[in-house]
C-alpha cells in the first residue's frame, strides 16, 4: 500500500490538513503504509487513542507515538502548524524566513518559529544519501560580507566570513544534485575529506587551479584542473571553469540575503542543508514534505539546547 497522495495546490493542502485528526491520520498512514503492526508483538490490529497522538495494540495493549522516530516527537506546538511549516519550507522557491513563518501562522514568539524551521533543517541531511557522481565541479567561496583590513582571498586569520565548499553535478550545462560545507580551512587534506565524504570514487571532478585539489587521482577521482580567469575577466563575459559551481554559489547567495537577511556563521551549515535540499528535491515536493517531518527516517531528535548552540552542526560539516 503507498503512502498517503500529497496535495497538489494550496487549496487542496487546506481541506487535507485542516485538522489535528487529520494530520494524525497522515502521520499513522505515512508510519504503516502497508496497515498498522505492533512493533512488540507483531499484531496486525490497533486503534487511535483520541486527542493522544498513540495508537494502541488491539492484542497486548501496547501504545506507539505517531511522533516517535520524527522531529515532531513530545512536541508540544499543533501538528497542524508544523504540517504548514513544513508545507511552505518545500514548496516555496525562496524558503521562508522565522519571521515570516511567525507572522503567517500567527504564532506569539518568534523563538518558536526559529525553532521549528530549525528542526526542519536538522531533517535534511540523509546520512545514507547517494554520493554525487559522474562528472562533478567543486569551489570554493566565502559567505559574509567585506571586512576591512582582509589581504587576499585566502586569508583566513581575522577573517569574520565563513569558507564554504560547493559540489555540483554537470548534467550536460544543466545541474544535477549539489552538496555544500562549511569547512575551517584551504588544506588538501580537508577537500579531500569533503569530497570522499560527497562524491563516488571513480568521477571526474573539475576544479580551478586551488593548489589543495592536487592529489585527487591518488585517492581515486579523475582530476581535471583548469586556471579560473580573473574576477575582472569573469565580470566582462569570460566564461568560468566552473560555471555550474558558481552559479550554485550565486543562488545560495542571493537567497541567504534576500530570504534570510544573513545568518549566523554557528547555524549556516544548517541553512546550507536547507538550501542543499530543496535544489535536489525541486521536483518532488511530496517527498520533501515526508522527508521534513522525519517520516521513515527514525531518527533521533535534536534537543533544544544542540539546536540553540550548533552542537550538532560541527560532525555534519563535511558530510552535508
Amino acid at each position: 500500500m503507498p503512502r498517503p497522495s500529497f496535495p497538489r495546490t494550496l487549496r487542496q493542502f487546506q481541506l487535507q490538513f485542516a485538522s489535528e485528526e487529520a494530520c494524525q491520520e497522515y502521520l499513522a498512514a505515512c508510519r504503516w503504509s502497508e496497515g498498522y503492526k505492533c512493533p512488540r508483538c507483531a499484531h496486525d490490529r490497533g486503534y487511535a487513542l483520541v486527542g493522544r497522538r498513540r495508537w494502541q495494540c488491539a492484542a497486548c495493549r501496547h501504545q506507539v507515538s505517531l511522533t516517535s522516530g520524527t522531529i515532531l516527537h513530545n512536541t508540544k506546538t499543533p501538528l497542524t502548524l508544523w504540517f504548514w511549516a513544513a508545507y511552505l519550507m518545500t514548496t516555496d522557491k525562496r524558503g521562508v524566513s522565522a519571521l515570516l513563518l511567525q507572522h503567517q501562522l500567527g504564532l506569539q514568539r518568534y523563538e518558536t518559529a526559529w525553532m521549528m524551521l530549525h528542526k526542519l533543517r536538522r531533517a535534511t541531511v540523509n546520512a545514507a544519501r547517494e554520493p554525487l557522481h559522474g562528472e562533478v565541479e567543486i569551489d570554493d567561496t566565502w559567505v559574509g560580507g567585506t571586512q576591512a583590513g582582509i589581504r587576499g582571498s585566502r586569508q583566513l586569520r581575522g577573517r569574520r566570513a565563513a569558507l564554504v565548499v560547493v559540489a555540483v553535478e554537470k548534467r550536460g550545462r544543466a545541474s544535477g544534485r549539489t552538496r555544500m560545507a562549511v569547512i575551517p580551512d584551504f588544506r588538501a587534506t580537508t577537500i579531500r575529506s569533503f569530497i570522499t565524504h560527497n562524491v563516488a570514487p571513480g568521477s571526474t571532478i573539475h576544479t580551478d587551479g586551488l593548489k589543495s585539489f592536487a592529489g585527487l587521482q591518488e585517492i581515486g577521482f579523475k582530476h581535471i584542473p583548469r586556471t579560473q580567469p580573473l574576477r575582472t575577466e569573469l565580470s566582462k563575459g569570460t566564461p568560468s571553469v566552473v560555471p555550474l559551481a558558481d552559479r550554485a554559489i550565486g543562488n545560495l547567495q542571493q537567497w541567504l540575503i534576500g530570504t534570510h537577511h544573513g545568518v549566523s556563521r554557528a547555524q549556516l551549515q544548517a541553512y546550507l542543508d536547507e538550501f542543499v535540499f530543496r535544489h535536489n528535491r525541486r521536483k518532488q515536493p511530496m517527498a520533501a514534505f515526508q522527508t521534513l517531518l522525519g517520516l521513515g527516517t527514525a531518527s533521533t531528535p535534536t534537543s533544544y539546547d544542540s539546536i540553540r548552540n550548533a552542537l550538532d552542526l560541527s560532525n555534519l560539516s563535511l558530510q552535508s
